[in-house]
């Protein structure tokens, strides 16, 4: 069964299915695309420089079914608040029981509603997606260096030899796997559970890094997002967070994921093995 939930700016929501009282009776997107070129003197044809979408149009024609007269009043007085365009953004959820996927999207109109009878009505939703990509619901997670647990409860702890509580994983290498339409960014973070110096991350394939050139105390995590429109370095210690922008290295590149394998090795100029590395990212679509 097909679900989307709309979801504004100050968190009302409104769900549609195959149930009353919010019926979703049809899903359509679009979506155009530039495609860019050059002609040079004398040339034959074009040379093709690359495309761009443009942003994606959602239509959503619903119908709204009340028992009573006031009840269906009600409903559309939800209608029309939830989706109000003064609030700016909101989160469009699809759900049909094989992926969930988000994308932020504003109304283009106030709700168009038609009345049937008193209690029934059937509605259209324009939605504008300036940012044209769906995204999973939860960032997907790599890790590549961390200390793994050797032990379950009911626990005994032998006298003579004891037990290791935990080892580290020997790989510094992980594949992140995008299994998304379009390139995306990533979010890493760099967790110190002693003294490290210039933790970094180096693409494997593409011969990029970032590097961190910082002294990281124990129990310091920096978070560090290379997100199209939302690149930031923040450090988090002692429930203190603070910009950490100035300590990447000049020659850093914020690292995407292209589609497919992504292979990366985490390293430090010091104190490596005090260092944990996660790989967060959203596989991004084109459609659904």
């Amino acid at each position: 069964m097909r679900k989307i939930k709309y979801i504004n700016s100050i968190g009302e929501e409104l769900l549609f299915s195959n149930s009353a009282p919010f019926i979703l009776q049809k899903f359509e997107e679009s979506q155009g695309i530039n495609n860019y070129s050059f002609k040079g003197v004398g040339q034959d044809g074009n040379t093709y420089l690359g495309s761009t979408l443009d942003e994606k149009d959602i239509n959503l024609t619903i119908a709204l079914l009340g028992k009573t007269t006031e009840q269906y009043s009600s409903y559309r007085e939800k209608l029309y608040r939830v989706f109000n365009p003064k609030l700016g953004e909101g989160c469009l959820v699809y759900d049909d029981g094989i992926k969930e996927l988000k994308i932020k999207c504003i109304p283009e109109k106030v709700p168009f509603m038609k009345n049937i009878t008193q209690s029934k009505g059937t509605g259209l939703i324009n939605l504008t997606a300036n940012e044209p990509l769906w995204v999973d619901l939860l960032e997907k997670r790599d890790e590549i260096a961390l200390w793994a647990a050797d032990f379950e409860f009911d626990l005994e702890i032998p006298e003579d030899t004891g037990i290791d509580i935990g080892h580290r994983e020997p790989s510094l290498i992980v594949n992140c796997l995008n299994d998304g339409d379009v390139e995306t960014g990533i979010r890493i973070e760099f967790k110190a559970l002693a003294t490290l110096v210039n933790p970094s991350l180096f693409n494997v394939n593409t011969r990029e890094f970032i590097r961190i050139k910082k002294t990281m105390a124990a129990g310091e995590v920096i978070s560090i997002s290379t997100y199209f429109g939302n690149k930031r370095i923040i450090s988090r210690l002692n429930g203190v967070e603070t910009n950490a922008f100035y300590s990447i290295d000049e020659d850093s590149t914020f690292l995407q994921l292209s589609q497919g394998d992504n292979l990366f090795r985490y390293d430090a100029e010091s104190g490596l093995d005090n260092l944990e590395v996660t790989i967060y990212h959203y596989d991004r679509y084109l459609g659904v």
